[in-house]
């Protein structure tokens, strides 16, 4: 009964939380537009999916996903666990957690590359570039740069390290890549940052950040557990541009020697 109830209350939510944007569709097209909706069944039954679906997703994160990375974290940081080389139990010493890492970056890698959101950008950058843009590439590209950047905020969250001083870091060399990149892939490549904060990166994420702040000494939850989803927003920016320079390179070192 407790799993009904907790169905029924995110049900109820959900509904809620379509409504406004259902009623801003309706009131656009018949106020503004002026136009029937086409095949008004189709659409009324589609909408109805979106809720049960988001109703059953949501409970599956509750009843799953959080309280699974949550168990990893705790797991992995475990004294039973890591080999402890600190003077006292309370000591962090970066080193011991190498398995967090190694954790943080295949996690980020294989939720990224399930990620519905990117195969949907995918198949249209490759659409659209006539072939030249490839859609596993491309999600090979962004899924490196999430598992990069995750592990990097794990470790992070265990040095205690300022997340500013990593994120301005981070955007300055987006800036500089900016500037050198093929102009082609630079939309593209911002984009591929936001879609990997997406339905099944999130979560897992977000539950080994406040996991791992919640079992290392020392880390505040609300301070240190957040913001690993801004490593997974930015270091694909820079991977997918590295991607589009060393194509071009590569492009360019081929041609020079087709000339010869």
């Amino acid at each position: 009964m407790g799993l009904i109830n907790d169905f029924f209350a995110i049900l109820l939510s959900t509904s809620r939380d379509i409504l406004p944007i259902a009623g801003i569709i309706i009131f656009f097209q018949l106020v503004i537009i002026r136009r029937p909706f086409k095949k008004a069944n189709d659409l009324l039954i589609g909408v109805i999916y979106i809720i049960l679906g988001m109703s059953f997703f949501l409970l599956g994160l509750e009843k799953a996903l959080f309280p699974l990375g949550s168990l990893m974290a705790e797991q992995l940081t475990s004294p039973q666990f890591i080999n402890h080389s600190g003077n006292s139990p309370t000591d962090v010493v970066w080193q011991d957690y190498l398995w967090v890492y190694i954790f943080a970056a295949c996690i980020g890698f294989a939720t990224t590359l399930a990620e519905p959101a990117l195969i949907a950008v995918g198949i249209k950058a490759e659409q659209n570039s006539g072939g030249s843009i490839k859609a596993l590439y491309l999600r090979l590209a962004v899924s490196v740069g999430v598992a990069f950047g995750i592990s990097l905020g794990a470790y992070r969250i265990v040095t205690g390290i300022d997340l500013h001083l990593f994120i301005i870091t981070g955007y300055v060399i987006v800036m500089i890549q900016t500037l050198i990149s093929p102009k082609l892939i630079i939309g593209l490549a911002y984009d591929s940052g936001g879609v990997t904060t997406s339905t099944v990166t999130v979560p897992l994420v977000t539950a080994l950040g406040i996991g791992l702040a919640t079992a290392i000494p020392g880390r505040n939850p609300l301070l240190d557990g957040f913001g690993l989803i801004a490593f997974a927003s930015l270091f694909p920016i820079m991977s997918v541009l590295g991607y589009a320079q060393i194509a071009e390179w590569i492009n360019r070192r081929v041609n020079q020697i087709n000339k010869r």
